[in-house]
């Protein structure tokens, strides 16, 4: 499927930085049948002789190429709008007005099931938000709405850090069998008591990816399809609204993640660019060897897709809990908050992956955190026995690393996307006694010099582009403002190129994508403020006021 043929569109009387080489700088830019065509004089031209052209004065503002986000979790975003929020709730009885609002418009025996306590998008201190510092009550959940099972739960751990507090109502615990007996399979979930032994409605989640619903709360509403399309959708928007045109989804998508893209795509909906990995759901090798073998055909390789929506590639875990994993696949097809699918593979299983999908032309994407040095000889082994020279497998989530294993990263032609604001900001506490000072933890500006092809990424966290970017550019830890590798700092410059032109690599794109170029796609991001005039602390702080996909305008003046 493809975007609807876009007319004639021509900004004018604007800073253009198109990160073309040959023409670095303009101030306007005609694009025609979705592809940049002509610049400055030539642009303004292609305007006054099509008197069907859009044409727009920007009044001086900004204009860079289209944000490619490496790693988004695009399809999570809409999903908070689809349950009553609160986030302004400061005492318990807040919170027991919304349960008690929704008891009013809720049928009897439905379940009412809310979004957590806390300031979005972290949902940092949860519960400590409240004058009380603490959830509701079963007792008070139950007043509020003695016909309906309650569930307020906790934070997903990724948004903010764990632990986090579900608060449940005697229904709810009932419906889904909770006695004061009950023990959690998984670890880290700890089901609170009342001081005679009785359950108290709350449980605690100490796993930064949540297990408690797949664990115990069997009967707690999960998001369906049409709750996915819904959500997808609204984040679709929420997203162009940032000034994104494209995303990779490298932890991988969940067969339900990839049907709900699929049929936005049918549809004629897709207006993001969006490039998906199989998040797959084999429980050991055997499984593993037949779905490459016979199921993952058109994963292989580049994948199919068109430019607007394509398959390639699939995600290897490295480490996880196998009672977490186990759990997840048993909820399949929900997935939770995640939209992948949970593995647990030991180093020797992972090694094993690696060579089989080597062997099946499926490029792998991991996620490496501080592990560089443990996958690293993966890499190398597997490139012994099947060269990966153009195979563009990707690394996601590099924290710590030595030169020298970026170095060979290098060599063996990998790419790599990383998330700043998951290391230096949320998780920044980790780092900030490094003997090096941090300059080993994301090491942007190292990779930049070794040649390796960088991209950055969201990683929804939150999913505002300029945020990551001002991360890039600070480096600050979130509680202390510590600056963690001071020589990593990334310019405008070269932040902006790693998150709106690298990215096109991801996807085997970068002959049609990426920068301003005459003949490349019209994706670009009109903003407010030109972030190479800036100083880095107002970078988080500039706003996206047009996007445009392939000519078309998909948020701002004249979007649907």
């Amino acid at each position: 499927m493809s975007l609807p043929m876009p007319r004639t569109l021509v900004l004018h009387n604007a800073r253009i930085h198109t990160f073309h080489d040959a023409y670095p700088r303009a101030h306007a830019i005609a694009i025609v049948d979705g592809r940049v065509a002509a610049y400055d004089n030539a642009a303004l031209t292609t305007a006054t002789s099509n008197d069907q052209a859009q044409v727009i004065d920007l009044q001086g503002a900004c204009v860079i190429p289209g944000i490619n986000d490496a790693h988004a979790h695009m399809e999570r975003e809409g999903l908070k709008t689809l349950r009553p929020s609160l986030a302004h709730a400061r005492t318990v009885e807040d919170v027991l007005q919304v349960i008690r609002e929704q008891a009013r418009i809720t049928p009897p025996g439905v379940y009412i099931v809310t979004m957590p306590v806390g300031t979005p998008p972290y949902f940092f201190g949860g519960a400590a938000q409240l004058a009380e510092s603490r959830l509701p009550t079963r007792q008070e959940l139950d007043a509020a709405a003695p016909e309906h099972p309650v569930y307020i739960p906790a934070p997903f751990g990724n948004w903010g850090k764990p632990p986090g507090t579900a608060a449940l109502n005697s229904l709810a615990l009932q419906r889904n069998g909770l006695t004061p007996a009950s023990q959690p399979t998984c670890a880290g979930i700890e089901i609170g008591k009342d001081a005679s032994g009785g359950l108290s409605g709350i449980i605690v989640e100490r796993n930064t990816r949540p297990a408690v619903e797949f664990d115990l709360l069997p009967d707690i509403p999960r998001f369906g399809f049409a709750e996915r399309l819904k959500g997808l959708r609204i984040s679709q928007k929420m997203y162009h609204a940032k000034g994104t045109t494209s995303i990779y989804e490298g932890h991988g998508s969940a067969p339900e993640t990839i049907s709900i893209y699929r049929k936005l795509w049918e549809e004629g909906d897709l207006t993001m660019r969006t490039g998906l990995v199989v998040s797959p759901t084999w429980g050991n090798l055997p499984e593993a060897a037949r779905a490459m073998r016979d199921w993952l055909a058109a994963a292989r390789g580049r994948g199919l897709g068109d430019p607007s929506f394509r398959i390639s590639g699939i995600h290897i875990a490295y480490g996880g809990d196998p009672l977490v994993a186990c759990c997840a696949r048993a909820n399949l097809p929900d997935t939770g908050w995640s939209g992948f699918v949970e593995q647990a593979v030991t180093p020797s299983d992972f090694k094993a992956l690696c060579l089989l999908a080597a062997e099946h032309d499926l490029r792998v994407n991991v996620i490496v955190s501080d592990k560089l040095h443990e996958i690293l000889p993966v890499l190398l082994a597997v490139d012994k026995k099947f060269p990966l020279a153009g195979k563009r497998w990707v690394l996601q989530h590099i924290a710590r690393a030595r030169v020298e294993d970026l170095q060979a990263l290098k060599a063996l032609g990998v790419l790599i996307t990383t998330i700043p604001t998951y290391f230096l900001w949320k998780g920044g506490a980790a780092y900030l006694d490094e003997a090096d000072g941090g300059d080993s933890v994301v090491a942007h500006a190292t990779m930049l010099e070794l040649g390796l092809d960088l991209a950055l990424a969201t990683d929804n966290i939150p999913y505002d582009p300029f945020f990551t970017l001002w991360v890039a550019g600070a480096r600050q830890e979130r509680v202390t403002g510590q600056v963690i590798g001071s020589h990593q700092t990334l310019s405008a410059d070269a932040a902006l190129r790693a998150f709106t032109i690298a990215g096109a690599r991801l996807t085997f794109d970068e002959h049609w994508k990426g920068p301003l170029a005459p003949g490349f796609a019209g994706d670009l991001a009109v903003l407010d403020r030109d972030p190479m005039t800036l100083s880095v602390n107002a970078w988080r702080d500039i706003q996206c006021t047009m996007t445009v996909v392939g000519g078309r305008i998909v948020h701002g003046t004249d979007s649907t």
